[in-house]
Parts: structure tokens; C-alpha cells; sequence
């Protein structure tokens, strides 16, 4: 027993670790466009996002259930596995960190879980891959496409609507509008990342016997949420940079409309308790809305090398976690 709780601490201690980093690596995803347009200055865009991911935390655990029981059987699974697991995700996130890339938190997690599992039973079939299919490869492909889809309409809609006025009062406006469009993006963000590893810390309990059902306790919604604050609040400007102006040089109307458009494709992930990219979700409906004034506006060659990282996270994680893995076997 007191094994088993040592290694649980480890576990949870890893888990906030993740946290706190996804917190500052994907901070761009809600207000990068808000900074580039100078609807907030950065210090006001981060302290929002981090409010509204901490409330944002506490909106369900549905998604939590999803990675921490759907993806791999978790009945297979030593707890040490899961500290493997979420040291290749961290190593992930701060290497794409590192390099300012805006890759993905939740498939970083995902790919690494995969790798794991497969590497720790030495069977594909701790893997269900129906799960895994419908809740997260078909939503790599479908959510950036929708987003992409949702942000070049509302744009041509915004600008259909606001065609009779003058630019500089559509600017006042909409810079004060991407405040709220921001709060939502980060509401919506907080939702379904943190659910991501309260999945992995319930995972954990579960295996070392300390909960019997696969019920997401209060007190861990309560610390992933506050880790992912805390994280956001400690930003990241180099993501920032490249969210925010790499991809597409955007105006306040710009911005809201790629943050509303991200924070309503997010929700309807939640909504279907899929793991997303919030990170390529934004990604896109940043690109639609640029599209939509011309193709040209969008800086295809960036926007190649984060397409590349989304293509790329889920197998490197996967190998990553798999030869921590077997390294930690020799010790185990």
C-alpha cells in the first residue's frame, strides 16, 4: 500500500506538471489573437484566460472518461505505466514549446497513453481501437476542416453585414467584442483540455485500487484546473507569436471571428465527449478567416510546418512513450 501510494503522488505530481505546462503552451490557442490586435495588452489577455480556463475545468468530465477508460483498458495497466506515459507527453510539450510550435497537448497525451499501453503489455489489443478511431483520429481530420470551414463563413458573413460601415468604428467595436469572443475560447478550452489528465490521475487511482468506479473525484477537477490556470498565467509568447501573426496578419473582426469560431467547434467536441485539439481548431478557423479575404493571406509555409507537427505528435509520442517504457520495465 504504501507503494502503491508513493508511485499515485508521483503520478498526480506528474499529472499537474502536464497541467501547468499545457496551460502555458496552449495559452496562444485563446489569446493570441486578442494580443495581436491589441484588443487586450498581453498581461490582461492571459490573467482572462486564465480565469475562464480555471471555470471552464468544471464544466464536466465526460472527455476525462474518454481518455482515461475509452482509449486503452486501463484493468492492463500498472501505474508506473501512466508516469511513463505522461513524462513523454511532458517531453513533447516542451521540445514543441521550445520551438515555438503549436502542436497538440491532448494528442501528445493520447499518442504517448497508445505507445504505453502497447510497449507495457506487448498486445495491440490493450488498444480499442474503435474508441480511439471515432473519439480521436476521425476529430484530427474533421475538426480542423470544420474549423477551417467555420471561420471563412462567419468572416464572409461579418463582412457581408458590416460592409455599410466605416472601418474605424468596426474596429472600436470589435476590439471590445474580442474580449468576449477570448473569454469564450478560454471557457471553452479549460472544458475539454483539463478533463484530458483528471482522465489520467482517475485512471490511476482506479489501477492502485484507491476508487472502485471510474468517477472523476473533486478534488482532482479542482487541482487540474488550478494547475491549468497557473500554467496559463505563466504564458507563452513564443506560440503567441506564431499563432498570432505567423499564420495571417488579422484586424479585431479577424480575431473574433477566429476565437468564436474555435470556441463553438471546441464545444461541439466537448459536446461529444472527444479529446480535440484546441491548438489546430484555432489553427484553422485562424486560416479560414484570412482565406476568405484571399488565399494569399494565408502564410502557407507556417501553416505547413504546424500541420506537419499535428501529423507528427501522435506516432512520436507513441514511440517516445514506448521506449521510456521499456527502459522503466528494467527497474520495474
Amino acid at each position: 500500500m504504501h507503494s502503491t501510494m508513493t508511485i499515485t503522488v508521483l503520478i498526480v505530481i506528474a499529472v499537474l506538471a502536464f497541467d501547468f505546462i499545457n496551460g502555458f503552451h496552449d495559452t496562444a490557442v485563446a489569446v493570441a489573437t486578442s494580443i495581436t490586435t491589441r484588443a487586450l495588452t498581453p498581461k490582461a489577455a492571459i490573467i482572462l484566460c486564465a480565469i475562464f480556463n480555471f471555470i471552464g475545468a468544471f464544466m464536466g468530465t465526460a472527455v476525462a472518461k474518454t481518455v482515461g477508460a475509452n482509449i486503452v483498458d486501463q484493468a492492463n495497466i500498472k501505474q508506473w505505466v501512466i508516469l511513463g506515459v505522461l513524462i513523454s507527453a511532458i517531453i513533447w510539450n516542451l521540445i514543441t514549446w521550445y520551438f515555438g510550435i503549436p502542436s497538440s497537448s491532448s494528442h501528445a497525451l493520447i499518442g504517448a497513453l497508445v505507445g504505453g499501453g502497447i510497449a507495457y503489455t506487448g498486445s495491440f489489443n490493450v488498444v480499442n481501437w474503435y474508441n480511439l478511431f471515432h473519439s480521436v483520429i476521425m476529430w484530427i481530420f474533421i475538426a480542423p476542416v470544420i474549423g477551417f470551414t467555420v471561420g471563412y463563413i462567419l468572416m464572409v458573413l461579418l463582412n457581408w453585414i458590416l460592409k455599410p460601415f466605416k472601418p474605424g468604428l468596426i474596429n472600436k467595436l470589435f476590439l471590445k467584442l474580442q474580449v468576449a469572443a477570448g473569454a469564450m475560447m478560454a471557457l471553452n478550452h479549460g472544458s475539454n483540455d483539463a478533463q484530458k489528465s483528471m482522465g489520467l490521475i482517475t485512471m490511476a487511482l482506479l489501477s492502485g485500487g484507491l476508487i472502485s468506479t471510474f468517477e472523476v473525484p473533486k478534488w482532482v477537477i479542482a487541482s487540474c484546473a488550478l494547475a491549468m490556470a497557473i500554467g496559463t498565467a505563466a504564458g507563452g509568447k513564443k506560440i503567441i507569436k506564431t499563432m498570432g501573426s505567423g499564420m495571417a496578419k488579422l484586424t479585431p473582426v479577424n480575431g473574433f471571428a477566429a476565437q468564436t469560431g474555435g470556441a463553438a467547434v471546441i464545444f461541439l467536441a466537448t459536446f461529444f465527449h472527444a479529446p480535440v485539439s484546441t491548438t489546430h481548431i484555432i489553427s484553422t478557423t485562424v486560416m479560414g478567416v484570412a482565406a476568405s479575404k484571399r488565399i494569399k493571406s494565408v502564410k502557407w509555409g507556417v501553416a505547413q510546418n504546424i500541420v506537419w507537427a499535428w501529423i507528427l505528435t501522435i506516432p512520436i509520442t507513441a514511440a517516445l512513450s514506448a521506449v521510456i517504457i521499456y527502459i522503466m520495465k528494467l527497474f520495474m
